[in-house]
């Protein structure tokens, strides 16, 4: 009885391992399983989303880019590249030998400054020259003025030949012919297409700055003068026309800061300097960096009828005078000056080039080769820290 009771016992053994194996072997063929908010996956899902998530996160850590991140493009950045274009004092006045000159020349204009020159001045993206007359058939000469300058209306189209956009009327003889030769000049020049500043028909347009929008940059033009020992022209008032002044420099720095608050770059524009002398003025030399402080990224500066020098502050450029560009019949050496902004969003340039030129016999002409290194190289005297090279193109000279 005893050996059949073992002998059962070992069958009832054996028959329950096999049970207990079946279904061991069916739990693992069938997987463990969990619950999500979005339904069931399997253990082997869950391994492999998590092989994929330590995979990325070895990419962000090692600063490889995810494939999210691979699949999108990055952003282009903004390019800008545009010229801004500058010359001295001209004169259309009726009296003057300039005047003489183009209406005795068959060619007009382009018989009394030469073609390369009308050229690069047509070309720029912004053209800005020192209007020194007014544009008027009224009014009567100041008293107390030596030369008094005036020109007929018509004689706007000139400078519309030229390719001229915009110009400074802060000077010392936009009033030579009194307020309504003034508000005849504003009309001329509004008719003509062709914007102006430093002037206005009150103090508030006098110190409203002129913008320019290129290549999706904002680019401010303002302008002021101290050029008379004695102030005949007229500080615009309230209500009164005039133009802006800048003997005391809290109005035309109050200037620069509302364009500096309102553009990406200012050019400011100032009447100034001895007349035919290259020897600076200390005011020239201490208002300029003030200018260029308050938010100004160039000076260009009018009024010695003469080329004066330039200086770097700061990384920005004075040009403390441009001399004339077509005034008189005075053999002066002459220039344009180019001012070339580029750069994108993430910084820029700005590229100073001189175009040399000879005003001589109530015309102005390109020069090239040894007249053009003469020029450069009396500029880089009578400059503070700057060198010019073959090209006409201006650098900072470092200090020693």
């Amino acid at each position: 009885m005893k050996s059949r009771f073992n002998f059962c016992r070992i069958i009832m053994i054996f028959l329950l391992s096999i049970f207990l194996t079946g279904c061991q072997n069916n739990i693992i063929s069938t997987g463990e399983t969990a619950e999500t908010d979005s339904g069931v996956y399997s253990s082997q899902e869950t391994e492999s989303s998590q092989n994929t998530e330590d995979g990325e996160n070895q990419k962000e850590s090692s600063g490889l880019p995810t494939e999210s991140e691979s699949e999108t493009e990055m952003p282009d950045l903004h390019e800008y590249d545009f010229t801004l274009c500058f010359g001295g004092d001209i004169s259309l006045d009726e009296e003057a030998v300039t005047t003489a000159q183009l209406d005795k020349s068959s060619n007009g204009i382009y018989d009394c400054i030469s073609p390369e020159l009308m050229t690069i001045m047509q070309q720029a993206d912004v053209m800005c020259l020192n209007n020194e007359f007014t544009y008027s058939t009224n009014g009567e000469p100041m008293n107390g003025k030596a030369y008094t300058f005036r020109a007929n209306p018509e004689r706007v189209a000139v400078l519309q030949e030229m390719g001229v956009d915009v110009v400074t009327l802060a000077n010392n003889h936009v009033y030579d012919y009194g307020r309504q030769a003034l508000l005849d000049t504003f009309t001329t020049l509004e008719n003509a297409g062709i914007k102006y500043f430093g002037a206005g028909k009150n103090l508030e347009e006098a110190m409203t700055p002129v913008y320019y929008e290129i290549d999706g940059k904002i680019i401010a033009f303002v302008g002021a003068s101290r050029a008379e020992k004695y102030k005949l022209t007229p500080q615009a008032k309230e209500g009164e026309a005039g133009i802006l002044r800048c003997y005391d420099t809290e109005l035309f720095l109050k200037v620069i800061r509302e364009a500096d608050a309102n553009a990406d770059f200012v050019i400011a524009v100032v009447h100034w300097g001895t007349e035919y002398s290259t020897k600076l003025e200390d005011v020239q030399l201490v208002t300029a960096k003030e200018y260029l402080d308050a938010g100004a990224d160039a000076i260009i500066g009018g009024h010695s009828h003469c080329l004066q020098g330039m200086e770097y502050y700061n990384g920005k450029p004075i040009i403390y005078s441009l001399g004339n560009f077509w005034f008189n019949s005075k053999t002066l050496d002459s220039m344009l000056v180019q001012l070339r902004f580029s750069g994108n969003d993430k910084g820029g340039n700005l590229e100073v080039t001189v175009i040399p030129a000879i005003q001589s016999d109530a015309k102005t002409q390109i020069v090239t080769d040894s007249e053009a290194e003469r020029i450069f190289k009396h500029l880089e005297d009578i400059s503070i820290n700057i060198k010019i090279d073959e090209n006409g193109i201006v650098k900072e000279k470092k200090r020693l």
